[in-house]
């Protein structure tokens, strides 16, 4: 290999600290200062502060940091409530009030509707709020026997690594799995087949709380036993995934109930499996069913459209209240347990159909040609610009919004109002993911 194709090293960071003034935050949460001139981002730093920080990455484009010490803290900075915070990925905001973390995320989504779209809803929405802690109920947690220490590690990656985080409990999982994650280490340290388990996905229900054990060899039946006597002990199902993530087989017990969460407003059971979608924090998906069935304000006439409905979290509760609703999901197995949901919760006024809803082939079928009073949208994080030419005929008098990525709901936004003659009236934040930067949205159009 010639000596211009060779991969150049990487410049060594410096190795001192480096005390800085921290003037504001990142949409991410991170410190700004300023450091010989340039912008520094500076992980777990808050605006006012005065820290010492060691750099993290520094190029000719980047600079960014760790703060080290706080010198001079800031009335919003509070202790975190876990040990290893400082090393795990879990979270990135612990160390922030939580009235600070919704202002931030607030502040980031109207920051993104008025930068990319130019617009402002005529009314914020408070945030909705839920508890701050064991709030997680859908995880995928790393595994890995550490032959030096002669144990296995449990949990989160840590910040900016492939390593997993040393940790024996976490503060944010569902309370069911995060005290156990310690024992649940220890018992994997036991398995003959202990270092062919990668990871593990927690999936908790309203009832019962499942792992998922991924592992690459078969495990023998003493690896088997020592699984089912943890879950036994525990309270828990596990499953095992030797294949792909669909290819579940039961453990313990050998025919476990269907997990499920209730919408009691609304008398809707929904049904789901492990590696299912759906969102990871129960108490807020109730309040944010709730929100967004009263932002679309379903009357006994209407017919709504759901895109990107899942196995109907927004579908079901909304057919409680229209005269009929379809709804349209990219994933055939979906389609499929949100049929089976209606089925039984006896939702006959719902009609669900699998389509790509970034394909040019919707265009051909029958449900995007009818008309809808009402729209409802919950797209991924490449939002629903490919669906809003269709939308645009529909003619509805009101859309709802739920956003998982304000850039895209903001680019999307932009189009609704500016192009297709909607007004933004209402949005705000949902704080789904508290202690991250992460933030879920929901924004109210109406046609003017």
């Amino acid at each position: 290999m010639s000596n211009n194709r060779r991969r150049r090293r990487a410049p060594r960071l410096p190795e001192q600290l480096l005390e800085a003034s921290v003037e504001s935050l990142s949409d991410e949460g991170r410190g700004i200062a300023h450091v010989d001139g340039r912008p520094v981002f500076i992980d777990q730093a808050l605006p006012g502060e005065r820290v010492l920080f060691r750099y993290s990455r520094l190029s000719s484009k980047v600079a960014e940091g760790r703060a080290v010490e706080i010198l001079e803290s800031a009335a919003d900075r509070v202790k975190p409530v876990c040990r290893v915070y400082e090393i795990c990925g879990g979270c990135s905001l612990q160390h922030m009030s939580g009235r600070a973390q919704l202002e931030l995320k607030q502040r980031g989504l109207l920051k993104q509707l008025a930068h990319i779209a130019k617009i402002q809803p005529d009314t914020v929405i408070e945030a909705l709020t839920g508890p701050a802690l064991a709030y997680r109920n859908k995880a995928r947690l790393g595994v890995r026997y550490v032959e030096k220490k002669a144990r296995t590690l449990v949990g989160f990656r840590e910040r900016a690594s492939s390593y997993i985080t040393d940790t024996d409990s976490c503060e944010i999982l569902h309370a069911r799995v995060g005290p156990l994650i310690g024992q649940l280490a220890g018992c994997i340290s036991l398995l003959q087949m202990k270092s062919q388990i990668p990871q593990i996905e927690v999936a908790v229900g309203d009832d019962q709380a499942v792992l998922v054990f991924r592992h690459l060899d078969e495990l023998p039946r003493s690896d088997r036993d020592l699984l089912s006597a943890f879950a036994r002990k525990h309270g828990l199902t596990i499953m095992l995934q030797p294949g792909k993530p669909d290819q579940l087989e039961p453990l313990w017990p050998l025919q476990p109930e269907p997990l499920f969460y209730y919408l009691d407003v609304f008398d809707v059971r929904i049904e789901f499996q492990p590696s299912d979608f759906t969102q990871i924090n129960s108490s807020i998906n109730r309040g944010m069913v709730a929100a967004a069935v009263d932002c679309l304000d379903p009357a006994a006439t209407d017919r709504v459209l759901d895109l990107f409905c899942g196995l109907g979290n927004f579908t079901l509760p909304i057919a409680r209240r229209c005269e009929h609703i379809v709804g349209v999901e990219g994933s055939l197995p979906m389609v499929r347990k949100a049929r089976h949901n209606a089925v039984i919760n006896r939702i006959d006024n719902a009609e669900f159909h699998y389509a790509d809803l970034y394909s040019d082939e919707v265009a051909d079928t029958a449900w995007v040609k009818q008309r809808y009073n009402k729209i409802l949208l919950d797209p991924p994080r490449s939002g629903a610009a490919g669906m809003l030419r269709y939308i645009v005929s529909m003619k509805a008098d009101r859309i709802v919004y739920i956003s998982c990525h304000p850039a895209t709901l903001a680019r999307d936004a932009c189009v609704l109002v500016n192009q297709m003659g909607y007004r933004l009236t209402r949005a705000g934040v949902m704080d789904m993911f508290p202690h991250t930067a992460h933030v879920e949205s929901i924004a109210v159009f109406d046609k003017r």
